[in-house]
């Protein structure tokens, strides 16, 4: 594979992980990009949105899929889909449960470890018509991602032939337990503030839903995930369900070229979050840990940002 990143040098004023973090989330804005929806249903009664750039028949898709309450319409995900849509690629930028704008169905919402809804994305796009598949995930859909695809394995889809994550908490435990210190405060207080939200929304909706007055005391993702993602989910507890839908234990099962780029500076990830040793012992998978580059950040001065042009080059690299 062809496959050569040029490094990462931001400017010298961004060589710090919570500006590269903080920065895009309040300043970028992506122009150049028309999305055309399209709602897929499920099997069990829920939907899923999805925003295509370009048609799907005969074409190279890039599945994408955001955050942790991110969309379709992030900066993140609009700067990937344009990049991509440069290259040639059509684009299918998909909005988990409840987080394209319309509360989903179920009580049930979406988690780091739903991967069924990523495969029945897959499913659809090559029902569409794709000839070949990349998937591509940031933070929370990045994990998701990769999980998939080690979940896939030797039987993943033929058609399917790149993967990629940026910024991905591979380890959910140490990710979380990052997240508890006292100067990740504003990032766990701007999830929560949303998280909990919708957790009142759901309380007016479904009957058995955990009490909201409850979960809005939540501070950490321990305490959200133990009162409300582990209960309605089926895990037992809020370890049980980090356990279970982190993708770092089946990184080694991957078996299509698949990128993961995390930045060391990146202030919502823990060390497990850096897996040299996967990398090193499956050649399917390729690890990048540049300096610099936060958490979905990795600025420039201008064009693409570095993590849109390398992830770009990458999937170029194994197109047919």
């Amino acid at each position: 594979m062809d496959f050569d990143p040029p490094p990462y040098r931001p400017p010298l004023a961004l060589r710090s992980g919570h500006l590269q973090t903080v920065l895009p989330t309040l300043f970028r804005r992506v122009n150049g990009v028309s999305y055309r929806r399209q709602r897929l249903e499920l099997d069990d009664g829920d939907f899923l949105d999805l925003d295509w750039v370009g048609r799907p028949e005969g074409a190279s898709v890039a599945v994408i899929a955001h955050g942790l309450e991110g969309s379709s319409d992030r900066a993140y995900v609009r700067g990937m889909a344009r990049d991509l849509a440069w290259r040639g690629w059509t684009v299918c930028a998909w909005n988990l449960r409840g987080c394209s704008g319309e509360p989903n169905r179920l009580l049930s919402a979406y988690h780091s470890g739903m991967t069924g809804d990523l495969g029945a994305v897959v499913d659809h796009v090559l029902a569409e018509g794709a000839a070949e598949v990349a998937v591509v995930g940031f933070s929370l859909g990045g994990n998701l991602t990769l999980k998939w695809l080690g979940e896939q394995g030797e039987d993943v889809d033929p058609r399917v032939v790149a993967g990629a994550g940026v910024s991905v908490p591979v380890d959910l435990a140490g990710s979380s337990e990052t997240m508890e210190a006292w100067s990740r405060r504003i990032y766990m207080l701007r999830f929560m503030r949303s998280l909990t939200g919708k957790v009142a929304e759901k309380a007016d909706r479904f009957e058995g839903a955990p009490d909201p007055e409850v979960v809005r005391q939540a501070r950490t993702f321990r305490e959200f995930d133990g009162l409300f993602t582990a209960p309605v989910h089926g895990f037992e507890s809020a370890e049980d369900y980090w356990a279970r839908a982190s993708s770092l234990p089946v990184l080694p099962e991957i078996r299509v070229p698949t990128l993961l780029v995390n930045a060391l500076d990146d202030p919502l990830l823990a060390p497990s979050c850096f897996p040299t040793a996967s990398a090193a012992a499956n050649p399917y998978l390729t690890l990048l840990t540049p300096r610099y580059g936060g958490h979905v950040g990795f600025i420039r001065r201008s064009g693409p940002y570095w993590s849109e042009e390398v992830v770009g080059r990458f999937v170029d690299a194994v197109r047919r």
